[in-house]
Formats: structure tokens, C-alpha cells, sequence
């Protein structure tokens, strides 16, 4: 805490008050007790009136600035221990809002030093210490009980459970097997695993999380910006009622120091500090809190433009669905084997960041296939893939023409892809995906909250219908390219609507860009998504939804209440200062704990509860099937 410039002025300033007053009180001489008032002024005010004269020169007022003249005025008149009251008080308030605001960073940062700084890594199977930093992606970790796993990565073998608390907001520890995914900096149970480490040691959750929240304090929201554009003009008011509070009486002949004191009071009461302060600690703190919860926002401008949602938009596969779809059935028309024509598809669909080419692909490798070599890949949004193989060009991608096997397929609720040969059909490939478990309750929860969602999918209308009738959806839009999902945000937009919308893929770039707040799944979303989107939700794509509107409300109606009060203490005080006689010492501490009142109201988000956590434990490949065939999760 005393590593903070603002406190140790404040300590100082405090100290030399303290040992001021009672002397001055007590008849010690002049000499004695003004170089102790001087010191005072000097330490609680230095800092603050350097920055107020370096705004000034910037033709800005500061209200630092503000606090130091009239501070100075009231020394002037004789009201040394008033002035120096002030003094104290705003440093004091200083230290207190620069204190809050390095423990909202350090709520995040801190996570930082939750991951091990060595690891045990699995070199030609004999264990090697190491710096964590110097992990790369493909490594093996063992971790042992007890211990912090210290890469995000995929457990390659052993059973374990996983206390992550600390970093998503978990409260139960869930079990982690072969193939589930850890995080850096959570603590390993009662079971020894290996991890496959997946992503760089400076590229974690948990760096993420603190570039995330450093950016959203660097930046300002949309109120803020307005409130301090106001308060320029504010302060330039203040400084010239100021003025008039002083000069009018005195030309009228009325005593100089009850009206420079009237007219210091005036200056102190009316300064906006409050008011300033009353929007960013909400807003931050909202911003800690979705860290934590695993939800990513990139600026306090995010948390507004949430609080303002009333519509939902939901793309269908990687968000709705698990976005690991298995291929089910593969089915020849021109005397190919299964084999042949499952290669030839996974040949074309190697180069696609699609989550049904990945699923095509890991088919092919499950089964051992060999996949030929491919020239000229091109990826087509919204229709699927092309390539040149053997001479000859191969096309997979979305049926154009009516096939009684898309159409069956297609009845049961899976998707349908067919394979062509310059640009004859010869064969289908029938693949499922499996609802997110939780999906029917999010839906449920988001319609209490703001509307009912729309489902938005490239996917034909029978397999689209029938994974919103099972999560409780009626709007659903079906056949959609990327520019026709993004048209349909769009006009919900021109209708009056903000609208949320949550996707994955590069496909949904644009519909995240256009949507009043984008999110991207975390899992499957690429650069492109991630960049045209407003955060990146690392867990969970359905459950923190409904919570983080809720917390983003919050977080503004906390924030208009805070202006409410600042404005009504600034009110208060100058009404009594103008018809009455209001202390300097009463004013002061009136102005300066309404500061720190309307800071702490804002940081109080810091406390909220977890999310409720939802644990998806994956099934076997066989229940997978079962629930695709079935339609059910």
C-alpha cells in the first residue's frame, strides 16, 4: 500500500496536521507552527498541483486544482487549519480511491502469480524441471497432487479433479480426464495427470484476463467520456460563480474574509470530483468480475452497451451445439467404398477451419485412411470447400440439389454435406452435433432477462428447428450465409433492438461486428472473430450469458446512483453555503466523503457471487451417436 505515491501523501500530510494542530491550539509560536502547516500544504498538495497546472497549461481545469487554490485562499484569510483540513481530506481521499483502484487491477493481475514458476517436463519419458515461461506448445507436464497445473492445456493421461475457483468461479472442483481441457494456475486433486500443453505460457487464460482488464482501465466509457466533457465546462462555471461570490460583495462593501471564506467553501463544495468518479469503479469492477467468471470484455464501453441488450442472437453450431460434430454415415453414389469417399472428402476439407471439415477429417484419421494430395484449396463461406485432387476438381459442401438422403438425414435432425466431382454428386456425408448440456435452461434464464433468442445457422431448416424446439427457441433462421446472419442483426437493430450476438468461426465475423455487443466463443473462435468481436467467452458459451447482462445492469444502475448522489451532495452543500453559513471544516468533509462514498458503492461489484458453474463432462463416441440419432443431448 505505501508503494502508492497518493498514500504516502496522504500519510505525511496527515502526519504533519497532526502534529500541527495541537501546537496551534496550544499558543506555540508562529515560527513553530506555520513551517509545520507549510509542510502540510506542501505534501498533501505538490502532486495534485503539479498535475492541475500541467492540465492548465493543456487549457484544461482540473479540479485538483481547484481543492489546491481554494485551499491556499482559506491559508490566506487565516484559516490555516481549515485550509490544511482540506488538504488532508483530499489527500486522504486520494490515497483511498488510488488504493481501491490497485486492488480492482490486483483482483485480476494477481492471477498472474497463481501459475508454478517450474514444471516437470516430460523429456524422452524422464522428468526435467523448468521454467514455466519456457514450456512450448506440444510439451508434456506431469503434475502431481496438490499442485498447480502450470500451462492451459489437454490432459493426456490420468484422472484427476480440478479446483479452478480462484480463476473461473467454479465453486466445486470438476473432474478432469483424458482429452478435458485445464487451465493455468489451477490447483490438480488428488490424482497425478500429464498435460499436453496447447497454448503459449504468455498467451494463458490468465495473461489474457489481465491484458483484458489493463486495456478496459485504460480506456473510458461513453458516460464518462461525457461526464468529463461536462465537467470542463462545470469547472469553468465553478471558478466563474466563484469569482462572482467574491468580487459582488466586496462591492458592496462586505467584509473580506466571511466572504473569501464564502466564496472558498463555494469552490470546494461545487467541485465535480465526485461526480467524475462515479461511473468508471462500477464499470472496472464489472469488468473484474466477467475476467474471473471466464468471460473476456474489451473495455468498460462493453459492460454499457450490455446493460443496454434486449435482444439475443445465437449462432447454432460452436455455440448452441458442442461444435464438435462426428461424422455418422458416409454414403456413395458412384461405386466408391465408404473409405474412398470419406478420404477424398477429408483431403479437401484438411485445409478448412470449419468445425464439420474437422469433423470430416478426424473421421478419416480414426479410421486410418490415407488422404490424397490436394492443390489450389479454396474455402467458401457459408457453401464449403474446393480443391484440385488428381486431376479432378473436388467440391464438399452444402446440398444444392434434392436428395433422398439429405432429406432423411435432414428429418432426423442431422446435418447433410454432399461430394462432388467436377460438379457431379457423388456421395453424402451425414454428421450430428450434440446440444450443450444447459442449453435449455440459459434459454429459459435469457428470456427472463431480456427476449427470447434467435437461432441463427447455416444449416438446413429441419436439423435447425429441431435444435430449437429442444432448447425452447421458436425464431429460427435456417440457410443463412455469413452476410445473411449479419442482415438479420441488422433489422432487429433498425426495429429499435440491441442486440447480443454470440457465435464462433471466422463465418461469424460479421455477424459479431455488426451486433450492438459480439462475443466470441473462445473454443473454436478465430483471429478474425476475436477481432471483430466486443470479448471472448473462454468457458461456457450459453451459462454466463443471462448472469452477465445481469452484471452489467447492475454495474449501471450502481453507476447512475452514484451520480444521483454526488449530484445531490454538490446540491445540498452549495444551497446551505449560499443561504446560510456552512463551515469550511463541514464542506470539506461532506465533498470528500461523498467521493469516497460513490467509489466504494462502485467497487462493490468486486463482491458479487459466483456464476452458477455448469460442468459438461464429454460422453463416449457411442453416447454422442445415440443422442444425435435420437435428437436429444
Amino acid at each position: 500500500m505505501f508503494a502508492l505515491p497518493e498514500v504516502r501523501s496522504a500519510v505525511l500530510a496527515l502526519f504533519f496536521f497532526a502534529t500541527a494542530v495541537p501546537a496551534d491550539l496550544l499558543g506555540a509560536p508562529w515560527p513553530l507552527v506555520g513551517p509545520l502547516y507549510a509542510t502540510c500544504y506542501l505534501a498533501g498538495g505538490w502532486e495534485p498541483a503539479r498535475s492541475g497546472l500541467r492540465a492548465l497549461r493543456q487549457r484544461t481545469l482540473d479540479v485538483d486544482l481547484l481543492m489546491i487554490v481554494a485551499a491556499v485562499g482559506a491559508a490566506a484569510i487565516g484559516q490555516q487549519l481549515d485550509g490544511a483540513l482540506l488538504i488532508v481530506i483530499f489527500a486522504s481521499s486520494g490515497a483511498l480511491e488510488a488504493v481501491m483502484t490497485a486492488r480492482t487491477r490486483a483482483s485480476i493481475t494477481g492471477l498472474l502469480d497463481l501459475a508454478p514458476q517450474t514444471a516437470r517436463r516430460l523429456t524422452d519419458g524422464a522428468e526435467e524441471v523448468v521454467r514455466t515461461s519456457d514450456l512450448m506448445i506440444g510439451d508434456e507436464v506431469v503434475v502431481r497432487p496438490g499442485e498447480k497445473i502450470p500451462a492451459d492445456g489437454i490432459v493426456s493421461e490420468g484422472v484427476t479433479e480440478v479446483d479452478a475457483s480462484s480463476l473461473t468461479g467454479e465453486p466445486l472442483p470438476v473432474r478432469r480426464a483424458q482429452g478435458d481441457p485445464v487451465l493455468a494456475g489451477t490447483s490438480n486433486g488428488t490424482g497425478t495427470v500429464r498435460v499436453l500443453v496447447d497454448r503459449d505460457p504468455a498467451d494463458t487464460v490468465m495473461a489474457g484476463i489481465a491484458e483484458q482488464v489493463q486495456r478496459a482501465a485504460e480506456t473510458k466509457s461513453r458516460r464518462q467520456l461525457f461526464v468529463e466533457r461536462v465537467e470542463q465546462r462545470y469547472s469553468v462555471v465553478v471558478v466563474l460563480a466563484t469569482l462572482a461570490l467574491l468580487v459582488g460583495p466586496l462591492l458592496f462593501g462586505a467584509d473580506l474574509r466571511g466572504t473569501l471564506l464564502r466564496a472558498m467553501t463555494f469552490m470546494i463544495v461545487a467541485s465535480p470530483c465526485a461526480v467524475v468518479l462515479a461511473t468508471m469503479p462500477p464499470l472496472l469492477a464489472a469488468v473484474a468480475v466477467a475476467g474471473r467468471r471466464g468471460v473476456l470484455l474489451k473495455d468498460a464501453g462493453v459492460v454499457e452497451a450490455l446493460a443496454e441488450v434486449d435482444a439475443v442472437a445465437l449462432d447454432k453450431t460452436g455455440t448452441v451445439t458442442r461444435g464438435r460434430p462426428e461424422v455418422l454415415a458416409v454414403e456413395p453414389f458412384d461405386g466408391r467404398s465408404a473409405d474412398q469417399l470419406l478420404a477424398l472428402a477429408a483431403a479437401v476439407e484438411n485445409g478448412s477451419e470449419h468445425v464439420l471439415g474437422r469433423a470430416v477429417v478426424a473421421e478419416a484419421r480414426c479410421r486410418g485412411l490415407r488422404l490424397p494430395e490436394v492443390r489450389d484449396f479454396i474455402a467458401l463461406p457459408g457453401e464449403g470447400v474446393r480443391a484440385e485432387v488428381g486431376g479432378v476438381t473436388v467440391s464438399v459442401g452444402r446440398p444444392t440439389a434434392a436428395l433422398g438422403q439429405v432429406a432423411e438425414a435432414e428429418r432426423k435432425g442431422h446435418t447433410a454435406v454432399v461430394v462432388r466431382v467436377d460438379d457431379e454428386q457423388v456421395g453424402v456425408l451425414v454428421l450430428a452435433d450434440e446440444i450443450r448440456a444447459g442449453a435449455a435452461d440459459t434459454i429459459t434464464a435469457l428470456r427472463s432477462t431480456v427476449a427470447t433468442p434467435v437461432l441463427l445457422t447455416g444449416d438446413a431448416e429441419a436439423p435447425a428447428r429441431l435444435v430449437g424446439a429442444h432448447i425452447g427457441v421458436d425464431e429460427v433462421r435456417a440457410g443463412l450465409l455469413p452476410a445473411d446472419k449479419a442482415a438479420v442483426v441488422e433489422a432487429l437493430e433498425r426495429g429499435g433492438r440491441r442486440v447480443l450476438a454470440v457465435g464462433d468461426g471466422i463465418n461469424d465475423a460479421p455477424l459479431l461486428a455488426t451486433a450492438h455487443v459480439g462475443l466470441a466463443v473462445g473454443d473454436g473462435a478465430g483471429t478474425l472473430s476475436m477481432e471483430a468481436a466486443d470479448g471472448v467467452m473462454l468457458r461456457d458459451p450459453l451459462g454466463p450469458l443471462a448472469p452477465l447482462i445481469g452484471l452489467a445492469r447492475r454495474a449501471q444502475r450502481i453507476a447512475r446512483a452514484n451520480l444521483a448522489v454526488a449530484a445531490a451532495v454538490i446540491v445540498a452543500l452549495v444551497t446551505w453555503d449560499l443561504v446560510g453559513t456552512l463551515p469550511l471544516a463541514v464542506g470539506v468533509a461532506g465533498h470528500e466523503l461523498s467521493t469516497v462514498l460513490v467509489c466504494l458503492n462502485g467497487l462493490r461489484l468486486l463482491l458479487s457471487p459466483p456464476w452458477a458453474a455448469q460442468s459438461h463432462e464429454p460422453g463416449n463416441l457411442d453416447q454422442k451417436r445415440r443422442s444425435a440419432m435420437t435428437g436429444t443431448p
